[in-house]
C-alpha cells in the first residue's frame, strides 16, 4: 500500500517545476485587471488624509480668529480716579483718570467698557461725578455721586431713602425689589461704609456709600438680571473696589 501511495503522489520535483512553469507563465501574461485595481485603491487614502488635513488647518484657524477669554484678572480692569470737582470747577471733558494726584475717591473699570461724559447740569443737579457702561448693554453700568456738606453719614436706613430720591431708577427698584439689605463695614483706616443690595425685579444694584472730606459719595454698580446672571462677579468685584483716597501728600 505504501508503494502504491508513493506512486500515485505527485513527486516533489514534478510540483517544483510545475510550480516554476506556472510562475513563469503568469510573469509573461500582461497584467489582469485586478492587479491594476489593486494598485489605484490604495490611492485615495492619501486624498482622505491631505482633506482631513485640510479640515483640521481650517477648524484651526478659526479657533485663531475667535477672540479668546481673558486669561488674567489684573488685565481685565483698570484704575478710575475721581475727582469729585463741583460744577463750576469742572470742565465737562471726562478722562478723570489721568488726574491721580488729584482724585479723591477710585474704583476698578472694566476693559472695553466705555465712559460717558457727564455734563454741568447733570452735576449740580444730582451731583453725578462719573459713569461707566459696558457697549453691549448700556443699562449694565458703575457711577459715583457725591453731595457737599457731609460730615458723618446718617443712619443706614434714611441714606439708603435720600439717595433715592434723586435717582428714578432706584426708586422703582426699590418698589419692585424682592429682596433689599443693608450692612456696615470699616475699611483698614476704621472709615465707615455703607453697603447696600436690592434685587429688584428687573435689575439688580450695589450701592457703596461713606462720607469723607465734608462730602457723602455713593458708588453704584447695577445691571438687568440677565447681565446680573452672567456678570455677578465682575460687578461685586466693581463694587468692592470702590474707596475714598488721598494722594495729594505722596510723590
Amino acid at each position: 500500500m505504501t508503494m502504491l501511495a508513493s506512486l500515485f503522489s505527485p513527486s516533489p520535483l514534478l510540483t517544483t517545476a510545475a510550480s516554476t512553469s506556472s510562475s513563469a507563465a503568469s510573469s509573461q501574461q500582461p497584467p489582469s485587471a485586478p492587479q491594476s485595481v489593486n494598485v489605484r485603491l490604495p490611492a485615495p487614502r492619501p486624498l482622505t488624509t491631505t482633506l482631513a488635513a485640510a479640515a483640521a488647518a481650517a477648524a484651526a484657524g478659526l479657533l485663531l480668529l475667535s477672540p479668546a477669554a481673558p486669561l488674567h484678572a489684573e488685565a481685565e480692569f483698570k484704575t478710575y480716579y475721581g475727582t469729585a470737582a463741583s460744577a463750576a470747577n469742572y470742565g465737562g471733558y471726562g478722562g478723570n483718570a489721568s488726574k491721580k494726584d488729584a482724585a479723591e475717591y477710585v474704583y476698578d473699570v472694566p476693559e472695553g467698557w466705555k465712559e460717558r461724559l457727564v455734563s454741568k447740569v447733570e452735576k449740580g443737579t444730582n451731583g453725578t461725578d462719573s459713569e461707566f457702561f459696558n457697549p453691549r448693554k448700556r443699562s449694565e453700568r458703575e457711577y459715583l455721586t457725591f453731595l457737599s456738606g457731609f460730615r458723618k453719614l446718617a443712619p443706614v436706613g434714611a441714606v439708603l431713602d435720600n439717595l433715592a430720591l434723586s435717582d428714578v431708577g432706584l426708586q422703582d427698584q426699590i418698589s419692585s425689589a424682592d429682596d433689599v439689605t443693608s450692612a456696615e463695614r470699616k475699611d483698614e483706616d476704621g472709615q465707615v461704609y455703607y453697603e447696600y443690595e436690592v434685587a429688584g425685579a428687573g435689575a439688580h444694584s450695589l450701592i457703596s456709600v461713606t462720607c469723607a472730606r465734608n462730602k457723602l459719595y455713593a458708588h453704584f454698580v447695577t445691571a438687568p438680571n440677565p447681565e446680573w446672571g452672567r456678570d455677578e462677579a465682575v460687578l461685586r468685584r466693581l463694587h468692592q473696589s470702590f474707596k475714598t483716597v488721598d494722594f495729594s501728600g505722596q510723590d
